[in-house]
């Protein structure tokens, strides 16, 4: 008797979705809830679970092919064997080598011999792609995720490792006289390579080009002195993460310092719905973090409600499972005004487009000394630049300005975040 897997709901309005790689093969044993199938839609990657215990089938569709939501992508078979003809198109030599530093083929021998001794070895498609680029075999690695499966930061580990080890000499192989010899590239050949877009990746690309031809876009900008934001982390940076268990970083005051600015600014935390305006009195903080898939806009809610050790553990939440690929779509829906960091990594100035229907967002870059005039004498300060881009259809150049002064005012004089001044 078999049992169909179906493509789960993914989530409001999304019907379907594209199969980005099968994690279990024909004839592998699976367990109920056991990821199978891990599939690519508009905002994140979901893993597709086994429905009852039994062992794979064969698929009903390939990698790359669109499936709908509720059809049947493949079936599970009863019993702790597979069928016969299951097993014989896609069992192995015996022979057949395990090479540690070879290509995709290593993982799926490895695979095959797993079984339900190598949970770990069930690799997503981050993880897996980690191990193609660093030519580790996934089996040598011990897992700390959910039953024993491997993370990034397991495969990053243990490429480090592998790369601090000394190097043993390579015995020169023995030349084999049936072997052909390996074709050369020819010396300037110039080489191309094509790779189909994921569906997240082309949903970011169609959004951006709609704001672009949507809104009428315009951005500001302005500079800050974050010397005292940066004395109020030294200081108490220490108390703060043994209280909270989360180390004090930027993010907190900027969302802070945003839900101050939005208050007097509310054209800013407002939206374009038809002919009419919608403006909030909540702030629901879109913050843009970076997925091995691309970029994603996970949503604080209630800002301005919660306090900066859960704006703190909140973000480094969202950053840890964005890497991981675990963000839920309810985590990434709606957002009234997005904040985009784009100083880790190391930009000095930017123009970023609006999350639509979100009428701005705020550009935070590195932190530089840059020297200043000060009671008349120039002096060194860590400076930032911020840019805020919006829509000016909404959003008019007194209100984006008056914005950025506020975000200044706050993050240079911390303590009107306290007494909301």
């Amino acid at each position: 008797m078999a049992t169909d897997i179906i493509v789960p709901t993914l989530g409001e309005s999304i019907t379907e979705a594209t199969l980005g790689q099968w994690l279990k093969k024909p004839g592998d044993p699976v367990k109920a809830d056991e990821p199978v199938a891990s599939l690519e839609t508009d905002k994140v990657a979901v893993e597709v679970p086994a429905p009852v215990d039994g062992v794979m089938g064969e698929p009903l569709v390939s990698e790359g092919d669109t499936v709908a939501v509720g059809a049947a992508i493949a079936r599970i078979e009863s019993g702790s064997t597979a069928p016969t003809a299951a097993a014989s198109q896609t069992a192995l030599p015996e022979s057949t080598p395990v090479n540690p530093q070879g290509a995709g083929e290593n993982i799926e021998v490895r695979e095959e011999e797993g079984g339900e001794e190598g949970p770990h070895l069930t690799l997503s498609p981050s993880v897996r792609r980690l191990v193609l680029e660093h030519h580790l075999d996934p089996s040598t690695i011990k897992g700390t995720g959910k039953d024993g499966r491997l993370t990034k930061d397991d495969v990053l580990g243990a490429a480090q490792a592998q790369r601090a080890a000394p190097i043993p000499p390579t015995p020169a192989p023995a030349p084999s006289p049936a072997a052909a010899p390996a074709p050369r590239a020819a010396a300037g050949e110039r080489r191309e390579e094509r790779v189909r877009m994921t569906r997240l990746r082309q949903t970011i690309a169609k959004r951006l080009k709609e704001a672009q031809n949507t809104a009428a876009l315009l951005t500001t900008f302005n500079d800050v002195d974050m010397s005292a934001v940066m004395e109020a982390r030294s200081r108490y940076k220490d108390l703060f993460e043994k209280k909270h268990g989360i180390r004090l970083g930027f993010m907190g005051f900027f969302v802070k310092a945003a839900c101050l600015a939005l208050k007097d600014m509310p054209a800013v935390n407002a939206s374009i719905e038809g002919d009419e305006i919608v403006y909030h009195d909540y702030v629901d903080v879109s913050v843009a973090v970076s997925a091995p898939n691309g970029l994603v806009v996970p949503v604080i809610r209630d800002a301005q409600a919660v306090s900066f050790a859960e704006i703190e553990k909140t973000i480094a939440d969202f950053g840890a499972r964005a890497r991981a690929g675990t963000l839920t779509m309810d985590e990434m829906k709606g957002g009234t005004f997005t904040i985009s960091n784009g100083g880790v990594f190391g930009s000095l100035i930017s123009t970023p487009i609006i999350n639509p229907p979100q009428s701005a967002v705020l550009g935070m870059h590195r932190i530089e000394e840059r020297p200043v005039v000060r009671s008349g004498e120039i002096v060194a300060r860590p400076m930032m630049y911020l840019a805020l881009s919006y829509d000016h259809r909404l959003v008019d150049g007194r209100e984006a300005v008056t914005f950025l002064v506020r975000m200044k005012e706050a993050l240079e004089d911390p303590t009107r975040l306290l007494i909301d001044l």
